[in-house]
C-alpha cells in the first residue's frame, strides 16, 4: 500500500495537468545531494519492477537462436537471429529504428560479446545494451518482469528521471510504484534519504509537484 503523502502529491500532480491527445507518462524527477557521481561506484543503474506495472506497453526484443528463439517467438515482440544480427547492424538505419523502437533488449549470452561489437554503437548510448540469458532459457518470465520493469539510471548527474506510470493509472497505483523505487533509491545511497535533495512527481507534460 502506498504512503499517504505520495498518493496526495500524485493525485495533484494528475488534477493539474491538461488533457491530452496522446497518453502521457507519469515521471519521478529526483535530484541527488552530497554524493560524487564522477565516481562509478555512487552511480545507480538497476532494473526496478513496479509493482503495478507501467500502464504502457513495453517492447520487448530477444537476440537470439535455436530453442531461445523457438520459445521467444510466442512471447517476444521481435526476434532477432544470428543470421539476421549482421544485415541489420549493416543498415545503421534499421538498427536506430529498432533500438528506438524497443524498450528492453534480451540476447543469448554467448552472443553478447558479438551484440556488443556489431550494435553497440547503436544500443550503448541509448541505455539498451542486451540483459543475458541462457541458450534454451524460457524467456516467458524474464520478459514479463521486463515488462513491468523501469530501469533507475543516474549517470553522473545528480537529477534523473524514471517512468512510473501513466495518466490512465490511479493515483494509488502510481504512487505505489513511487514508493518502491524511492526505497531502492535510499538503498543504494551511502545516507540513505539524506543524500536526496528533493523529490517531484509530474506528467511528461504537466507541472511538478513536489513528493519531498
Amino acid at each position: 500500500m502506498a504512503d499517504k503523502p505520495t498518493v496526495v502529491a500524485v493525485q495533484k500532480a494528475l488534477s493539474s495537468a491538461k488533457k491530452r491527445k496522446f497518453v502521457e507518462t507519469v515521471e519521478l524527477a529526483v535530484n541527488l545531494r552530497d554524493i560524487d557521481l564522477t565516481l562509478p561506484k555512487n552511480r545507480i543503474q538497476e532494473d526496478v519492477i513496479l509493482p503495478k506495472g507501467r500502464g504502457k506497453t513495453i517492447k520487448i526484443t530477444v537476440i537470439g537462436g535455436g530453442e531461445l528463439a523457438l520459445k521467444a517467438k510466442d512471447v517476444a515482440d521481435l526476434v532477432i537471429t544470428p543470421d539476421e544480427l549482421g544485415a541489420i547492424a549493416n543498415n545503421k538505419k534499421q538498427a536506430k529504428k529498432i533500438a528506438n523502437d524497443t524498450d528492453y533488449f534480451i540476447a543469448e549470452a554467448p552472443m553478447m560479446a558479438t551484440v556488443g561489437k556489431r550494435l553497440g554503437t547503436v544500443l550503448g548510448p541509448r541505455g539498451k545494451m542486451p540483459r543475458p540469458i541462457a541458450p534454451g532459457v524460457d524467456p516467458t518470465v524474464m520478459i514479463d518482469n521486463l515488462r513491468k520493469s523501469v530501469t533507475v539510471r543516474t549517470k553522473d548527474r545528480k537529477t534523473f528521471h524514471v517512468p512510473v506510470g501513466s495518466v490512465e493509472m490511479s493515483a494509488d497505483d502510481i504512487a505505489e510504484n513511487v514508493d518502491v523505487i524511492m526505497k531502492r533509491v535510499e538503498s543504494h545511497l551511502e545516507k540513505g534519504k539524506h543524500n536526496i535533495d528533493s523529490a517531484y512527481i509530474k506528467t511528461s507534460m504537466g507541472p511538478s509537484e513536489r513528493l519531498m
